[in-house]
This record gives C-alpha cells, structure tokens and sequence, in this order.
C-alpha cells in the first residue's frame, strides 16, 4: 500500500475475517481489554461457517496421535465454559448439545475398525462403548441394519451460526467493532505495526490477525491456504426420534431439536466455486439414505456450500508471521474450526497479549 498512514484510524488489533474464529479471537481479545476491530467481506458468519453441522467429535474426526488430535481434545475441553460464557455475555440462545456419536459399521472389516478406535479412546480415558447390531436398532430404532457400532458418549455438536453471532455480539459487548460488509483491499507490514486498506479508509494496529478462511492466501500468501468444498443439506425428519450424531464413511447426520437433520459434508477439490450442485446433493441423500432409509420420505428444506479453508499438512495455521511480527495467522482450520474455535481464541490471544 502507497498511501500514507499519516490519517489512518489506530487499534489495538484488526481482525479480518468475521467466521467464528474471527468472532471468537476478537471477542477474547476484546474481554481481556484490547481495542479490536474486525472486517469481514459478507455477513458475519456467512462464509464456511454458515455451512458446518458444528460437530465437536476430536475422537472421529482426528482418531490418531498427533497434533490435531491433541489439539482437538483440547479445544472440546473448553467447549462447556465457552458457549456458556459466549451465551451469557451475548444474551444469545445457543443450541449445544453433548449427545453422543454413533459410529456405524456397515460391514464386517469396518467393525473390527471400530472395535480397536473404541480400545484406543478408552485408553486416553475416555469413555466408548462397542454395541452390537441387536443393540444398535434398540438405540436408534430408524437405522438401517448394520454390523454393530462406536458410541462415543462425549462428544456432540454446536449450532455454529448461533454461536458465532453470540461470539459477534459479545465481543461488541466488550467494545469491539465489527463491520461486516466491509472488504480488506490490502494490508501492508512494517517494523511493529500493520496497516489495513477497507472500504476506501485506512487503518493502523499493533496486530492485524489474519483470519480469513479460504481467502486467508489472498491477503497473505504465506498462509498458503486452499479452499475445499463442502456441501451439507438439511431436512425434517418425522420418523423415530433420532437421540445422537450418526456418523458412517460417506456421511454424518446430525438431529436439531427442531426436528431436522444435517447431512453432510462433501469433500471437493473445486477452487473458489460456491455453488450447490445437484450432484453433491444426490451424493449426500443417497449415503444418508443407507444409514437412515425412511430419510427418502423427508422433506427437502435446504443445501447449504462453504469452502472449508485447508493448509497442509492437514493442521491449522496459528503463529506469527515469519516475515513481519505485526500479522498473525489464525486459518486453515479446514473440518475442525467450529471444534477448534475455543482453542485458537485464546492461543491467539496469548500471543498477542
């Protein structure tokens, strides 16, 4: 950027991106005093967070050692005093629910699969039951025959779009400012402060926080994050009454407690194109349809597409720049931002503070 900064507006910190890692890094950093404020492109949790069912299941979605697991595991540790806080601070209802997963094998290898997850996650000492076929149709009387499957009592789900705008509105609460509509035309570093080029007006902060999802790369290529699409689609379901996540291969369903269901997710390497296609959604209908058959009667309400922001190897960026101090990275979270929200907020804000 050549214009001079001589007029620009000052901050503590500038976050750009408004999805829940935003809303939840501004809002931490606000709550412990930092002016902050933050620009997001389209409406405050419209990009892949609109489009994430907000499953919170470290167990299945990172079942290895390593650092995602153990950063997963983490983040769902602070899971209950997070959208506890967030819901107090914000006055802003928030559907959290530690119902359980229901991993199902549909075979007899995928079984055996399951039963040795289930001996691994009872040995970090956390509870997961093997349940037989007879049983499985007990718990969830609507599933389709299987071959036994993993419960998984502690793990659940977050309704991701209420809980960002609970994030949004208490960090606005603490004196943040977030303007949504607001695009980022350029961002420039030099010594210990950033400088940030939004909707014609300049401003300057100790810390600019680059969390900016799949764009996060057009803003800083030093991220080097891609986009991935995923589509989910939701239904109302008027069969038995559906008590926990069910998760197999091709697919996951996850039960509202107004009576819907999200399916998801597609994985599609596809660049920026946001569209819904009518091939994603068949694909996901048709991998739902063998876990819950009765879901061909549901009714169809909506399909929903974000790009989940994806950084190899398969972990998200959270540091300081390399090459300038001012800009830290808060992105490439891909399948796991809604999970790993809580943890970032308050890595990030460590580094910062």
């Amino acid at each position: 950027m050549t214009q001079g900064t001589a007029g620009a507006q000052q901050w503590d910190v500038i976050v750009i991106g408004g999805g829940i890692i935003g809303c939840a890094v501004a809002r931490e950093l606000a709550r412990r005093g930092a002016k902050t404020i933050v620009f997001e492109a389209r409406a405050v949790g419209a990009g892949a967070t609109q489009a994430s069912a907000g499953v919170l299941a470290p167990y299945i979605e990172a079942p290895s050692e390593g650092p995602l697991h153990s950063l997963t595991v983490q983040s769902l540790s602070l899971y209950d005093e997070f959208v506890s806080s967030a819901t107090r601070e914000s006055n802003v209802a928030v559907e959290y629910r530690r119902c359980g997963t229901l991993e199902v094998a549909h075979d007899a290898k995928a079984a055996e699969h399951l039963k040795a997850l289930g001996e691994w996650v009872r040995s970090k000492g956390v509870e997961a039951r093997w349940i037989d076929p007879s049983d499985v149709g007990r718990m969830e009387p609507a599933l389709a025959a299987t071959h036994g499957g993993l419960a998984v009592p502690s793990h659940g789900y977050v309704h991701a779009a209420q809980l960002t705008n609970a994030l949004a509105s208490a960090a606005r609460g603490h004196g943040a400012e977030i303007c949504a509509g607001r695009h980022v035309d350029g961002m420039t570093a030099d010594g210990a402060c950033a400088t940030v080029k939004a909707g014609g007006d300049v401003y300057r902060a100790r810390t600019v926080v680059i969390a900016a999802g799949s764009w996060s790369s057009e803003i800083a290529p030093e991220t080097s994050v891609a986009p991935v699409r995923g589509q989910l689609v939701r239904v109302r379901w008027d069969g038995a009454p559906i008590q926990r996540i069910l998760w197999s291969e091709p697919c996951y369903i996850v039960p509202w407690l107004d009576g819907t269901l999200l399916v998801g997710a597609t994985v599609e390497q596809v660049g920026f194109d946001e569209r819904v296609t009518a091939g994603g959604v068949r694909a996901l209908l048709t991998a739902a349809s063998a876990v819950l058959p009765a879901i061909a009667n549901a009714t169809f309400l909506e399909a929903r597409v974000g790009l989940r922001p994806f950084a190899a190897p398969g972990l998200p960026v959270i540091r300081r720049s390399a090459a300038h101090r001012a800009v830290v990275y808060a992105t490439g979270h891909f399948r796991n931002g809604i999970l790993l929200a809580p943890l970032t907020a308050t890595l990030v804000a460590d580094m910062i503070a």
